[in-house]
């Protein structure tokens, strides 16, 4: 009977498919460009490496300090503060906010590592790592945010925010702040008038309030408040309602603004009272980062709808969340189901359980307040050594290690100092071994943002070099200098 050749006939099929498949597998191996094996090839020169990413990579995707004299970083490894390149030679991090209690701290290693080595799947089965983070977030954060989404990014989580702050309030419109950035979808774009990234266009639309920075305005706190919610009382009475205002709690990409004193708490007052949720994105400023408190909007005595979250969650591993309340979270009760794939997968998960862990075992948010407070207070000294300087020291702002220096060519007109702030920060690169980043709309924000665990003798190393480079800028010539991508 035909049904007992069946299985001579599927083992046949299957040796025409393997050899179909070699046949195809082989002349595809063929017509590949050449690259050398990911597994078996040893380490890469620079000129190598960087020959590749020429051929393979899209020319968009920028390496930080590609516009330095001495050119971007080839990196080996990480410890602690420092980065190490392949010469062996350490590198002082004060930029890398995503290694949050630094670089391969041995307890996030172990755990990520021990979890790998047991199970790592999707976060739709029960899995321990995922309850229990979901839960310390919790406990980090006031009531009524009590409900937890795991996303793999700062961008998904500021994306999903939007999505339910629509979902509730059956609105479109969205109200951000000028200079802000929230992600790289279409959604986000469209709320991060952040000038360094393309607009993007969202259904709905949105409306743009002015930056709140106070040194720039040359207001006080209470009257950039005032003049902030003098025009958004402008722009909800023109409509249309929003769905939501959403405003990182210290603007980062901004250039390091501090928001005014009552600035939030007016904001959301407003917004609520229009019958839209308040978001607060804390995608750069949390985890204890500010030293006083474990978020940043805390400072400010309010306690928004949603907060989103992200970068050093995982310090380093892709792992970001949104928190909200019951009630906004309920939006999605009725539908659409909402699942993420790799969202607070086991692997994902235990490392941000061991970074909460760090964050408190080590002392990490007192070392950031203490660290940050002398640093703030030495780099506000060389404003009294500005004599001496090719660039002034404008501004000093921040809390915590979260600090941006703006520098300026005249303290009286407040003139952007752009090319001597892109000198700066490729001296410190390249003559110091200090990473630092810029940023702020006129390209001269000196950032400041190392992992936690930045010590005092390291704020000292900072200063001193910064202090010989600003000296040394007095001669230097400066009519090439263009921004330095970081």
């Amino acid at each position: 009977p035909a049904s007992l050749n069946a299985p001579a006939a599927v083992s046949a099929s299957c040796a025409a498919l393997r050899r179909c498949g070699a046949r195809a597998h082989s002349t595809a191996a063929a017509a590949a460009p050449t690259a050398p094996p990911a597994a078996a090839a040893g380490p890469l020169t620079t000129d190598e490496n960087l020959a590749l990413r020429k051929r393979f990579l899209a020319p968009s995707q920028k390496m930080h300090y590609d516009g330095s004299e001495a050119g971007p970083l080839h990196l080996t490894r990480g410890r602690g503060a420092y980065l190490y390149d392949t010469d062996g030679a350490a590198h002082l991090d004060c930029v890398n906010n995503v290694a949050h209690v630094g670089h391969c701290h041995p307890r996030v290693v172990a755990a990520a590592t021990r979890q790998l080595e047991t199970l790592n799947t999707n976060s739709r089965y029960v899995h321990d790592n995922i309850a229990r983070l979901a839960a310390a977030l919790t406990a980090t954060l006031p009531a009524p945010l009590d409900t937890v989404f795991f996303v793999n990014s700062g961008t998904e989580a500021n994306d999903l925010a939007i999505r339910l702050a629509r979902k509730r309030t059956g609105r479109q419109q969205m109200v951000c702040v000028d200079g802000a950035y929230h992600g790289h979808s279409v959604a986000t774009l469209a709320v991060s008038p952040y000038s360094k990234y393309a607009e993007a266009e969202a259904s709905g639309g949105t409306a743009v309030l002015s930056q709140p920075d106070v040194y720039r305005l040359g207001l006080s706190d209470e009257q950039a408040t005032s003049a902030a919610a003098a025009q958004y009382a402008e722009v909800l009475r023109a409509g249309p309602a929003p769905a939501a205002f959403l405003v990182e709690s210290v603007m980062c990409c901004g250039g390091q603004v501090q928001l005014p004193r009552g600035y939030l708490g007016r904001m959301y007052e407003q917004t609520r009272a229009g019958g839209g949720l308040a978001i607060a994105d804390e995608v750069q400023t949390g985890f204890g980062r500010s030293g006083s408190s474990f978020w940043a909007f805390e400072s400010h005595g309010v306690v928004p709808d949603i907060v989103t979250m992200g970068k050093p969650m995982g310090n380093g591993m892709p792992l970001a969340a949104v928190v909200a309340t019951r009630r906004v979270s309920d939006a999605f009760a009725a539908g659409p189901e909402y699942f993420n794939t790799f969202g607070g997968n086991p692997v994902c998960a235990a490392a941000g359980l061991a970074v909460l862990e760090a964050i408190e075992r080590d002392g990490l948010r007192a070392n950031a307040a203490a660290t940050g407070q002398w640093l703030r207070a030495a780099l506000q000294a060389l404003r009294a050594e500005e004599a001496s300087h090719g660039a002034v020291v404008g501004d000093v702002r921040g809390a915590g290690l979260f600090i941006g220096v703006e520098f300026v060519r005249e303290r009286a007109s407040r003139e952007p100092a752009a090319a001597e702030t892109s000198w700066l920060c490729s001296r410190l690169k390249d003559e110091h071994r200090i990473l630092t980043s810029i940023d702020g709309p006129h390209d001269n924000v000196l950032v400041i943002k190392p992992p936690l665990c930045f010590s005092r003798s390291d704020a000292e190393q900072l200063v001193h070099a910064l202090r010989s480079e600003l000296v040394g800028m007095r001669g230097a010539d400066l009519a090439g200098v263009t921004a330095t991508p970081t």
